[in-house]
């Protein structure tokens, strides 16, 4: 039974990992089995799960033919952890799964995995470019296009040029563009081409944006050598002397034999095992915790074998540069061991290939939880890699070549009219984001909450004006938005006191009979 393809997207290990549970609970075979002098309905065996489940996986297009029994075992002790199965006697969680006789079933309910919601966005409202009123068309490459609105005039003032019609004009040198200029240009258009690349609408789910340095962009397109190796600026994070030798030993195997390395039996095995245990013991992968979302998403490409190495080239060029590096020489180590013929085998129960996936996935891929498909998901990035390292570790053509024109673009200079408009091109591509009906309702209804509260208020502390304009300005704020000013002030006491409404004053006669004293202290003077 072969699963659909799960393409590229938001939250693709659950997608994976609930399309998995579906097919294995609908196709697994069930029924009677005896155990221990009884008889048990609607249950399997776990060798016979695993047998079912590896041909399921290696026959998927999400996985491929690479996945290995233990993988499969390994998957299935996952199963029983999060209580997809459990064994005949209803037990999960803590027990162990093993390939042999034991009988297990299905709960009565299968708890697929939810996937996350976004709260919606409370910010500010959509802004597009300072030069338009309405969102910016794009181009190819989503960066956006200024409209050409051209009158009669305007028309004829560009196509006169050539035969001199147009009076005295002047060339003008655009703004020096900066290095934080150059930077978010980089980072911007980068992240525009991998939205591009994956057909998403949004990387919000993917990537964190604030998370990717533009630094690290640039240094691994321009800081490289003649190989194409990324050079590092602190030589502290290079690999370790021994370990880089190590990897020199056994990528020339059989040629460095001749040099003072011992040459007991084995010892290419020794020097492999070296090897792995650094990277193995690497804090974290290769490819970062923050990136294995996106690396996931691009794993749902690689039915489009183009579109899959465009998306790693991108996806890898936000990597650090240390962590770049040791990818491209672990890659290149990985690829001469798989293709040195000369080398003796590696491992006496696997193949090289199907060793160096099985040791080099877990360093290079892991999410930070390590849970559900992390396994199988870096042993198809792993194996892709391999075949593929020599264009996934270069920089896309196509992205390098946009970027350098946009800038090429932003440094000419240009004509200037008499006349004309200032100049209000801006130093990098700016980009609007869509966003749901909901949040455009939210947004309909309390995104003006908060500048028209800080209106009422910069109204209320405003020293320049007198007591009267306050007044006149605070009763056509009352009038303009009564909500807001219900809100500010809910009693009838405080809105008087806020438009300092004087109280009406008592008759003579009750002022009177209010202070009699006063008044019999006014009258004691009267001449009779």
């Amino acid at each position: 039974m072969e699963q659909r393809i799960v393409g590229p997207g938001p939250y693709r290990a659950t997608r994976l990992w609930n399309e998995t549970i579906e097919q294995f609970r609908a196709g697994l075979p069930v029924g009677r089995h005896r155990c221990r002098l009884r008889n048990y309905e609607r249950c399997f065996v776990a060798r016979a799960a695993v047998d079912w489940l590896l041909a399921l996986l290696r026959g998927s297009h999400n996985f491929g033919p690479e996945v290995t029994r233990r993988q499969t075992v390994q998957l299935l002790g996952k199963f029983l952890k999060n209580h997809v199965i459990e064994d005949i006697q209803g037990r999960w969680g803590t027990e162990d799964f093993k390939d042999n006789r034991q009988l297990y079933r299905f709960p009565l309910s299968s708890p697929l995995k939810p996937y996350p919601r976004r709260p919606p966005f409370h910010g500010d409202p959509v802004k597009f470019p300072a030069w338009s009123d309405t969102p910016p068309a794009t181009s190819q490459d989503n960066i956006p296009v200024r409209p050409l609105l051209l009158n009669s005039d305007s028309w004829f003032k560009r196509h006169s040029i050539a035969i001199g019609e147009i009076p005295a004009c002047r060339l003008v040198q655009r703004r020096q563009l900066t290095d934080a200029n150059v930077e978010d240009i980089w980072k911007s258009m980068t992240l525009a081409h991998l939205q591009k690349v994956l057909g998403l609408d949004s990387l919000e789910a993917v990537l964190d944006a604030k998370l990717v340095k533009s630094k690290n962009i640039i240094h691994n397109v321009y800081r490289v050598n003649q190989q194409g190796l990324v050079l590092l600026e602190d030589k502290s994070q290079e690999l370790p002397h021994w370990v880089l030798s190590a990897m020199k030993c056994l990528a020339n195997w059989p040629g460095s034999s001749n040099t003072k390395q011992p040459s007991y039996p084995g010892f290419e095995k020794d020097v492999f095992r070296t090897i792995a245990d650094y990277y193995g013991h690497l804090k974290e992968p290769l490819l970062t915790f923050q990136l294995f979302d996106a690396f996931v998403s691009v794993l749902g490409l690689f039915q489009k074998e183009a579109a899959a190495v465009e998306g790693l080239q991108t996806c890898c060029l936000l990597l650090p540069p240390e962590n770049r590096r040791k990818l491209q020489l672990l890659t290149r180590l990985m690829a001469r061991i798989h293709d040195n013929r000369q080398l003796p085998p590696l491992c006496e129960h696997s193949g090289t290939r199907a060793l160096i996936v099985q040791t080099f996935s877990r360093p290079i891929l892991r999410s930070r939880a390590e849970a559900e498909l992390d396994e199988l998901l870096s042993a198809r990035l792993v194996t892709f890699l391999l075949d593929h390292h020599q264009e996934i570790l270069t920089v896309p053509p196509a992205l390098q070549a946009a970027v350098e024109e946009r800038l090429a673009h932003l440094r000419r200079v240009q004509i200037k009219y008499p006349g004309a408009d200032p100049d209000t091109t801006l130093p990098g591509p700016s980009f609007c984001r869509q966003i749901s009906p909901e949040e455009f309702e939210y947004q309909k209804e309390f995104g003006a909450q908060e500048p028209i509260a800080a209106l009422l208020e910069g109204t209320l502390a405003d020293p320049k004006l007198s007591v009267k304009e306050k007044r006149k300005k605070l009763k056509q704020f009352q009038k303009s938005h009564p909500a807001a000013f219900q809100e500010r002030f809910p009693t009838p006491e405080s809105q008087a006191a806020a438009l300092l409404v004087e109280r009406p004053r008592p008759p003579l006669l009750v002022r009177a009979l209010t202070r009699p004293f006063q008044a019999f202290h006014r009258t004691r003077s009267f001449r009779v």
